[in-house]
């Protein structure tokens, strides 16, 4: 018998606990609160990207928590790897993209870091890669006073922007992110592309938003 239209809730921006950037959840029972409010949600969510800025970490961790037994309603679970564009806004910000993973592949994860490790950012008269390590030194060469990696790791993210040529040829140079990598743009006025608004940027603001794949 034909039921119709079936929908289901995705949620493809959440933020995690431990997210370096914009973490809601905090304190002793953080990710008990932030796994309760998914299982919870009404309608249910079904499909859920898991949305950290430059790092994979948190979305291993839900996938953990889902293999353990948690989200049961949820079916899928990806990655949303969120990136600051060098590019600012008329409202202070730098744009905001997103690289939505397909997990299919399961090696997905070491694919993806194998990516990120070709965004470069040139700084203190070095070069740092998206990863790590290097975001954390990032973070301690933009500030020597910070000696607790956690602290670093948050300031080098912080520091850390993407060129959005760079972004565009790595991205056209690699077939696996061609198959397995959405990607999608802020479009708001305080971290998309619609504060982009100098008219000198037109094209520039044209262009990034023909990435969106």
């Amino acid at each position: 018998m034909n039921s119709g239209s079936h929908w289901h809730r995705w949620e493809p921006h959440i933020h995690a606990p431990g997210t370096l950037l914009n973490n809601q959840f905090k304190g002793e029972n953080a990710w008990e609160d932030y796994l309760t409010a998914l299982e919870s949600s009404d309608p249910p969510i079904r499909a859920l990207a898991v949305t950290d800025y430059y790092l994979t970490g948190t979305y291993e961790h839900v996938v953990a928590e889902k293999q353990a037994g948690r989200l049961s309603a949820i079916d899928l679970i990806f990655p949303n790897i969120e990136l600051r564009l060098g590019v600012g806004t008329t409202k202070g910000r730098w744009v905001n993209i997103h690289l939505l993973i397909c997990p299919d592949d399961a090696d997905h994860v070491t694919k993806a870091h194998r990516f990120l490790k070709t965004l470069t950012f040139r700084a203190h008269e070095e070069m740092f890669s998206c990863t790590l390590d290097d975001l954390k030194s990032l973070g301690k060469a933009a500030n020597p006073k910070i000696v607790d990696d956690g602290a670093a790791l948050r300031h080098g993210a912080e520091q850390f922007k993407v060129g959005f040529e760079q972004l565009r040829e790595e991205y056209d140079k690699s077939a696996w992110a061609q198959s397995n990598i959405l990607i999608a743009i802020a479009g708001g006025e305080n971290d998309g592309t619609s504060g982009v608004r100098e008219g000198a940027d037109a094209t520039l603001r044209k262009e990034m938003e023909k990435l969106r794949t």
